[in-house]
């Protein structure tokens, strides 16, 4: 566990509600944001270390031997930000979805494409086998992007509990929208009203399911890192160039259906803002890129400059 003061746990809470403003959008991982933000490894270490061993350490040494072992001041700073923001931030977001999408999808695409140039430039030796998986991770991220969603929104409970462990997964995964894993298996919806009106009981059974998925991908994504450090990275750079499709500002909707009064959008194309039947809103758009493009920048030269 890092020696750290009250002002660096405020900074990671604050980096914990950037992730769950992320992880709120259809398009938008929080783990680009982990990783753009410096703490994405620390984090998997920190979560990969919850096992039954900790429950002896429980029984042997008592809680604080357990979460100094947990690294559990971080978790909790992180966490406290994520539900902080998704608490507060899921009503706005989704009332920007509806009405300000162009400009909304503005600001991320140009977060996400400056965080690939970020990822990229953490892999120490490019080759063949690095190239290869990087190209793999782009097709298979968009892929998954032109996939249509069910109209169908179940709520049972096992149904519920396995997309909280799906979307867990792509939420730690940078490029890889939890949010959209979740309107890909129709439970966005379900899930956004349960935070909405406060349903605790189908918020504990997504929640029993998300730490379930999160305590098992993370062993796997950390062995990954520790043995496969470049192929990895360049996977992940993959995954986010793939999925710039999906955050593309001016879409057409193909295909839509009215239920309970909402349009679901079930298939759509990413078109030229020229093209775009509505309003492109195609100066605000770009200052909004821009500005999510140089958030990146910025905030890795504050990075750089801490570490020196």
């Amino acid at each position: 566990m890092k020696n750290r003061t009250l002002f660096d746990y405020i900074i990671i809470s604050l980096k914990g509600i950037a992730m769950g403003a992320a992880d709120v959008v259809p398009g938008v991982s929080g783990g680009t944001i982990a990783f753009i933000s410096g703490i994405y490894e620390e984090l998997l270490t920190s979560i990969s270390s919850i096992n039954f061993n900790t429950l002896k350490l429980l029984k042997t040494d008592g809680i604080k031997a357990v979460w100094k072992q947990i690294n559990g001041n971080f978790l909790f700073s992180l966490l406290l930000g994520i539900g902080i923001s998704v608490a507060s931030l899921a009503k706005l977001i989704s009332w920007l979805l509806e009405n300000k999408p162009v400009l909304l999808w503005s600001f991320f695409f140009g977060l996400v494409l400056a965080s690939i140039l970020f990822i990229g430039k953490q892999i120490s030796k490019w080759n063949i086998s690095t190239v290869l998986v990087l190209v793999v991770g782009a097709i298979l991220a968009y892929w998954i992007t032109t996939l249509q969603p069910l109209i169908t929104e179940g709520t049972s409970p096992f149904f519920l509990f396995l997309a909280g462990a799906l979307a867990i997964c792509a939420m730690i995964l940078p490029g890889i929208s939890g949010a959209f894993i979740l309107v890909l298996l129709g439970a966005y919806k379900p899930v956004l009203e349960a935070v909405h009106n406060r349903d605790f009981k189908l918020i504990a059974i997504i929640g029993v399911g998300a730490v379930v998925g999160l305590l098992t991908f993370s062993r796997i994504l950390k062995w990954l890192f520790n043995h496969y450090k470049d192929l990895t990275l360049a996977v992940l750079t993959g995954f986010v160039l793939g999925s710039l499709n999906k955050i593309w500002p001016w879409k057409e909707v193909l295909k839509s259906k009215i239920i309970e009064g909402k349009t679901i959008i079930i298939n759509e194309q990413s078109v030229s803002p020229y093209s775009f039947k509505g309003d492109p809103e195609l100066l605000f758009a770009i200052l909004l890129s821009l500005a999510g493009f140089f958030t990146i920048i910025l905030l890795e030269k504050i990075a750089i400059k801490n570490e020196s």
